[in-house]
């Protein structure tokens, strides 16, 4: 059996959410869209550049989840790597 992903039992529900979220996030105006936009600007293919977004809104949400803090879109910067 081939392992896909970081782990064998991954969720894929909350996968196609964060998947499906990214795909909203990024034709909606707001922080998420521009930080999708400067990607694609960038040269990043879209769909590669959705999937980087979808991974974005996912660590925002633990992050919101964990430390009990309020979204901030000025936190939100482009990967450097």
């Amino acid at each position: 059996m081939e392992i896909r992903g970081l782990n064998e039992n991954c969720n894929h529900d909350l996968k196609n959410l964060f998947k499906g979220a990214a795909v909203v996030a990024s034709i909606k105006p707001g922080p998420l869209a521009e930080f999708y936009a400067v990607l694609v600007a960038k040269g990043m293919r879209p769909e590669m550049a959705r999937l980087t977004l979808a991974r974005k809104i996912a660590t925002i949400v633990l992050i919101v989840w964990k430390r009990g803090v309020c979204f901030d879109a000025h936190h939100l910067k482009p990967q450097t790597a």
